[in-house]
């Protein structure tokens, strides 16, 4: 089996030495080449045709935002995003993200080489993913910018008014790599009064404060991070903060939100396995599944335990998906009722919630 040839692009020497160390240790993969800036990057991708590209973002001559436009729209290629400033500014990262790149790892501000070296596990599980990873050329950065503020990437046709939505329900969205931007195009679509959406996206601590404060920023539904002990109403989006489980629990008559920083589920924190068994057990019938792009099988047979207690679920497929891991496994485990293009699983949730009837009513 050949090797993935990685690219990094960095502008410090003690980066780009200990990443060619930490991915040249791999049996799997191997640096081509290190570059100290875009413009040299630029000369070794082309000579070099690497399979992924590490990516900083503050370099010299040209920052790495801007070369990830460019190289987005002009040579579609997996990049992983390495960078102080994707840790200290999340918006950054939520644009690279939103720019194409597949995933991104933060380095520590201080050591930096021991840092690096606790980080290889998770350095090297990405540049995997992303190799296979599913890239699609991005407009440039004027199209982008409109994109992103106004509709999805593929706008759906105009929808009739629908009956009044069934509240009674709850939808649970679980994703991980790609997630940013499929959870985006999925909420962008849902009307004010749509049913609550409770949505655990695999996210590090810092990261998903910021990512709730865009989507509510562009969604008529109100989106925030969830907090413990915090009551689930409709036209409201919750996330799971990074780092800690988010589940669904019943305090009354009322569902409410438990964050909560118990150990991690299938090497993640927070799971979708942790949210899905909730609404298995909590919500039964009253669920709504969502699986969307991600690596791994996180969520799939808690997925398949919503099914079997009365859940209907959807599933992207894997033309749309950016990581076709975790909905391959859901639909493996016999969870899926419906396999869909990403654009088209907002207007099968509409539809199910207007035409199906109300689930188990309580009162609020």
């Amino acid at each position: 089996m050949s090797k993935i040839k990685v690219v990094v692009v960095d502008d410090s020497a003690l980066v780009r030495s200990l990443l060619t160390e930490i991915i040249n240790r791999q049996r799997d993969m191997c640096c081509v080449g290190a570059a100290s800036d875009p413009l040299v990057a630029r000369e070794m991708i082309r000579e070099l045709n690497p399979d992924v590209i590490t990516l900083d973002v503050e370099m010299p001559r040209m920052d790495g935002l801007e070369f990830l436009s460019r190289l987005m729209r002009l040579r579609p290629m997996p990049v992983v995003m390495v960078s102080t400033l994707t840790e200290q500014g999340a918006e950054i990262t939520l644009r690279a993200l939103e720019m194409g790149a597949v995933d991104f790892v933060a380095k520590p501000r201080i050591g930096i080489s021991s840092g690096l070296n606790e980080l290889s596990g998770d350095i090297v599980d990405k540049i995997r993913v992303a190799a296979s990873a599913h890239v699609s050329r991005h407009p440039g950065p004027a199209a982008s910018t409109a994109q992103t503020t106004t509709t999805p990437s593929t706008p759906a046709a105009p929808r009739a008014p629908l009956p009044r939505l069934s509240t009674e329900k709850i939808i649970c969205i679980g994703a991980s790599t790609g997630g940013t931007e499929a959870i985006r195009e999925v909420l962008m679509e849902m009307p004010a009064d749509a049913p609550a959406i409770v949505i655990t996206q695999h996210m590090p601590p810092g990261f998903t404060t910021s990512f709730a404060a865009r989507l509510n920023s562009l969604c008529r539904i109100r989106v925030e991070e969830a907090r413990d002990g915090q009551r689930i109403l409709p036209g409201h989006a919750y996330i799971a903060p990074g780092g800690r489980h988010l589940r669904i629990d019943r305090s009354g008559s009322n569902y409410v939100a438990v964050v909560e920083d118990t150990e991690p589920v299938n090497r993640h924190r927070p799971s979708v396995e942790v949210l899905f068994r909730s609404a298995a057990r909590v919500l039964g019938p009253n669920a709504l599944g969502v699986m969307l792009t991600g690596m791994g099988a996180d969520g799939a047979q808690a997925m398949r335990e919503m099914k079997d207690a009365g859940s209907y679920n959807y599933v992207q497929d894997e033309a749309t998906c950016v990581v076709f891991g975790m909905p391959r496994m859901a639909i493996q485990s016999g969870a899926a009722h419906e396999v869909l293009p990403l654009n088209q699983i907002a207007n099968a949730l509409l539809t199910r919630l207007a035409t199906s009837p109300s689930g188990v009513r309580h009162r609020i």
